[in-house]
Order: C-alpha cells, then structure tokens, then sequence
C-alpha cells in the first residue's frame, strides 16, 4: 500500500505536527507501507520527501498554490491513500494535527485572560487572511458529506467538528495521537542536564525538592502564569513540600519571570531554554504540568506518561484520553482554576502520591498505549476499509 502524508512544512525541528508527521510515516513504513510526505516547505535530503512548494519570498506556503503543486504530483504519481493534515478536499483522509481551526481561534483568544482583548483577539483573527482560508477549507471540508474521513487525535477534536461545523459523527474516526518512544536516553546528556538545573530553594541543601516539568513554546497558550500563580498558592499551604519548576520552551521568559518576582518565587524556578529533546530531561524530573487554553493531544504530556511521570493538565487537552484522572494523574477544569492546580501541585509534593501514580501508569502499560506505532497500527484497517469502499463503487 502506498501513502501520501501532505503537511506543510518538513522541518522537524520545529516539533509539534511537523515531528508527528515524521514519526507517523516511520511507524508506518515499519509496519510495511510505502509512504512519501509531500511537504510545501523544507530542507531535507530523505528519500520519501518532496518539497513541493517553492518561493524564496515566503515563510509560508499559500494554501491555493501548494494546492496546485500538490495536484501536479498526484496526477504523475500513484498513492493507494492520501493522508492530510491540511484541509484538502481532495485527500482520502484528513488529520489535524493542531485541531480544528475554529477551536484554536477561540481558545488562543481566552488564553489572553481579558475579556476585551479575548473579545479583540475573535474579531481581528479573521484579518489573517492565511487562516481565514484555511478555516473556509476546513468548514467547506467538514461540511461537505461526501469530503474526506476525518480523523481526530483525540476525543475533544472529534466534539470540535461537531461543534463548530456539525459534521455528521458518521464521517468522524477517534485514532489517539501517539510519539516516538526512545528506549535508552543519553547518560551524558542527562548529566548535562543535572548540571543546568541547580536547585534555587533556600532549603535545597537540606530536602531536594520535588521537580515539576513545564514544556512549551508558546507560554501564554500553555499557562505558564496561571502556573506561576498556582505555584505562589501551594507554597503559601503550610502540607506544601519543597518543590522547583523548571521551564523548558523557547518563548520569551521577561514577562513570566517579572510575575515570578511579583509573587515572590523566582527562587523556585528555573527556565532552561529551548530543549532539543524533552525526553532526555523527563529522567531527573518527578511530575509533567501543562495547565494549557488548548491542546488537541499534547506531545508533551504523552512523552511524559510513556516516562511513567504522573501528569497534571486541563481538560482542554486531548492527551487525557490516554490516562486516567486521579489515577495517572490529575486532570484541572480550566488553567483559570489556580486553587484547583494548587491542589494538584501539594498533592504531587508527596513522594508517596508521586510513586502510586508511577506505579499505576506502569502497571496499565501506558507506555505502549501512547506510542506512535499503537496510532499507526489504527490506520491501516481505516485505509483498508477506505480502499474496499472504493473498490465496490
């Protein structure tokens, strides 16, 4: 069977669905299929990719262009099924990557905390033309019954496309989102990592304190200062144990480490940069956080359970189909909710909650259940199917 993966940049550096993507085609090509990724952008000299799209004079590809490049390839080239994470009406399957685009729109706009600048935020979202198209082909796509099968990487997405565009459940298919799952980390690197990461509470020399991971490169969307503030309120609670946050993402650190002087825990902070890998510093770390405004299925969060790291996140991230609240892990209502992520960061300072939560997500496997080839393994009897279909018409 061969496949065509069309996403819009092939750049794995940049994480994200660009590194889905590769680690997608990998798994599949591992199972027996033949996939190439037709990309608008990129450098890359791997075989099974084809840059499509080429304007010195852009960062990004017009979508009616890649289109027309895109259908140039396909009419020279065969591809039992074609499989896109840009809304495409010709493709067989459509797989966001990053949601839908309505989602996003809303939930970025409430990442801003301000009613008059979420309010801002909606209205001047349509003035990207860029997105403005893309949210058109999505909508058309979506609402069209005989568009293409959209698979959604987490139960939350597949409620956005019948949400926004009440699209028929019928043409809907659940496939989790999945990552590459390293089996042996670096011991260099981790040692590396140690050394970055000295422990600023005053009482470090006495307890080591319990480490929580934050990762992201877009701070506000993630809820860093919402964290912040939670962080402030657990240490205020008298049952709170030594703890330090480390911040590993490449956004602008200035405005978050004001609030952390504001609140008074700078000290209990460490921003580490951009992080090539974030598997290589889950080893020395205790808890995964991410109290995000939105994520379809956090990588983050996935690679964090297949460390067997207990999780704390929101119910506006999709990974939380994957573990269990109370379990694995605590899931908040909303990041706006500090008391309620306070709780969770006093209830993980415990070695004892840490150590029955890792415990439970090795003993239901979780490891295997977030793995890219458990996603890929989903999609082949979803391409058989849709190749029968066509068959029989």
């Amino acid at each position: 069977m061969k496949i065509a993966i069309i996403t819009e940049r092939a750049d794995i550096a940049l994480g994200g669905a660009e590194r889905s993507v590769f680690e997608l085609s990998t798994a599949l090509s591992s199972l027996g299929l033949n996939v190439d990724i037709l990309a608008a952008t990129g450098q890359t000299n791997t075989k099974n990719f084809h840059i499509l799209y080429h304007n010195r004079l852009t960062k990004r590809a017009c979508f009616c262009a890649f289109a027309k490049a895109l259908k140039t390839h396909l009419a020279e080239n065969h591809y039992d099924i074609i499989h896109s994470v840009l809304p495409f009406d010709f493709a067989d399957v459509y797989q966001p990557r990053g949601g839908t685009y309505a989602e996003s729109i809303l939930r970025n706009a409430a990442s801003y905390q301000n009613k008059f600048i979420e309010s801002l935020k909606k209205i001047t979202a349509f003035a990207n033309f860029r997105r403005t198209i893309l949210l058109q082909a999505e909508r058309k796509l979506a609402q069209n019954p005989n568009g293409p099968l959209i698979v959604a990487i987490s139960k939350y997405v597949a409620e956005q496309f019948k949400h926004h565009y009440a699209t028929d459940s019928q043409r809907i298919t659940v496939i989790p989102n999945g990552v590459k799952i390293r089996p042996q980390i670096n011991p260099s690197e981790l040692e590396i990592l140690r050394k970055k990461i000295p422990f600023k509470t005053h009482d470090a020399e006495i307890n080591k304190p319990i480490l929580f991971l934050f990762a992201a490169n877009n701070f506000r969307l993630k809820g860093l200062a919402a964290l912040i503030k939670a962080m402030s309120l657990a240490a205020k609670n008298p049952q709170t144990k030594s703890m330090c946050l480390i911040v590993a993402g490449r956004d602008n650190p200035r405005t978050y480490l004001a609030l952390a002087k504001k609140l008074n825990v700078q000290s209990k902070i460490v921003f580490l940069g951009k992080a090539a890998d974030i598997q290589n510093i889950l080893p020395i770390i205790d808890v995964a956080i991410l109290p995000t405004f939105y994520d379809p299925s956090s990588r983050f969060i996935l690679e964090a359970l297949a460390a067997a790291k207990p999780v704390i996140t929101t119910k506006y991230n999709g990974a939380t189909d994957l573990f269990v609240n109370n379990r694995h892990g605590q899931v908040i209502d909303t990041p706006e909710n500090v008391a309620a992520l306070a709780e969770a960061i006093t209830c993980f300072t415990d070695t004892g909650n840490i150590k029955k939560n890792a415990q439970a997500i090795a003993a239901d496997n979780l490891r295997e259940k977030v793995s890219i080839n458990s996603s890929a393994k989903q999609l082949i009897p979803l391409y058989e199917s849709i190749l029968k279909k066509r068959r029989q018409q």
